[in-house]
């Protein structure tokens, strides 16, 4: 089995390695500027560490990877000027570094660079492979638009929200294993494992950076607590403090989130306080353990000995243990 690190290490030589031929360079300028601003590389790396449970030879699985790697940096550059948000990764971002043009163009290429890399495909993988991809786009796409339609709406439920970031967040680690499984010549049954075990882990990994926006210590994070409060948006966290709030507990929550004059700190401060009487902390907590458990689980019913496995297993706990 190869080592996490060594997977990494191939993963950021093939991204160093990419050219982009021809002009202009105000196209794909900002493309090298994204991919370089560096990032956990958590689904190219998952996409070569599916492969390998069932095959030594991954060097043809690279280009895959490095398609699911450009695709995630695309939702990237798209979902930071939707959001407005001005640093990624400790860089100003694509449309604040150039201007918001650049930002979708730039992300449009990307997405056609995916694609592009993705035809490298063997060709008793391709129609798998570009069916899997496509949907899995489609998907991301579906939970962007779910999640811009509740920053509109007072009331979400949770099953609202965790099929929104099962969309958004989940699907697109649940398509790197698949993809990586049937390169590696998985039988079709294990291949659906993980793609559930993606499924979990990607839920798990977004309620973990819902807890983060919270509770994260900004040192170790890499940007200020409360961003997810002051920005309103819909988190698992304000999802269940929302249903399960007093009629004294939801009219601070209200006003509080909706008032313009109220301070950013005092506003973070009101929210987490109700979020600490209610035991959301606790709660997401819990959640993210049973995602956890049940991706470990969806391991455990591959058809491979538990050491083939085990590499997975370790990202997994470092994902659970996370702290940035």
């Amino acid at each position: 089995m190869i080592e996490y690190e060594e997977v990494l290490g191939r993963i950021e030589g093939a991204i160093g390695a990419l050219r982009f031929e021809g002009g202009p360079s105000g196209l794909f300028t900002p493309i090298v500027y994204a991919l370089s601003s560096g990032g956990k590389r958590l689904r190219p790396a998952l996409t070569l560490m599916a492969c390998n449970v069932y095959s030594d030879e991954i060097e043809g699985t690279l280009d895959a990877a490095l398609a699911m790697e450009m695709f995630h940096n695309f939702t990237l550059l798209h979902d930071d000027l939707m959001d407005g948000s001005s640093m990624r990764r400790n860089r100003p971002t694509v449309h604040v570094q150039w201007d918001a043009n650049t930002a979708i163009l730039s992300g449009d290429a990307m997405l056609v660079t995916a694609y592009k890399l993705l035809g490298r495909t063997e060709a008793k993988y391709l129609e798998a492979v570009l069916n899997l991809f496509s949907q899995t786009a489609m998907d991301v796409c579906r939970g962007q638009q779910y999640d811009m339609d509740f920053e509109c709406r007072g009331a979400v439920s949770g099953e609202e929200y965790m099929e929104m970031i099962r969309l958004k967040t989940a699907v697109l680690p649940a398509c790197c294993l698949k993809i990586g499984a049937i390169f590696g010549g998985a039988p079709p049954e294990d291949a659906d494992n993980l793609y559930d075990c993606g499924i979990n882990l990607g839920l798990a990994f977004q309620l973990q950076d819902d807890l983060l926006d919270v509770y994260g210590d900004p040192a170790v994070f890499g940007k200020a607590t409360g961003g997810d409060i002051l920005a309103g948006k819909k988190t698992f966290l304000l999802v269940s403090a929302l249903s399960q709030a007093s009629s004294l507990q939801t009219a601070i929550l209200t006003k509080v989130l909706h008032s313009a004059t109220v301070k950013a700190d005092e506003k973070i401060a009101a929210i987490t306080c109700i979020y600490d009487e209610l035991g959301i902390r606790e709660q997401t907590a819990r959640q993210i353990q049973k995602f956890y458990n049940e991706a470990l689980r969806r391991l455990d019913a591959l058809c491979v000995p538990p050491v083939k496995t085990q590499i997975l297993r370790n990202v997994c706990h470092r994902l659970l243990v996370r702290q940035s």
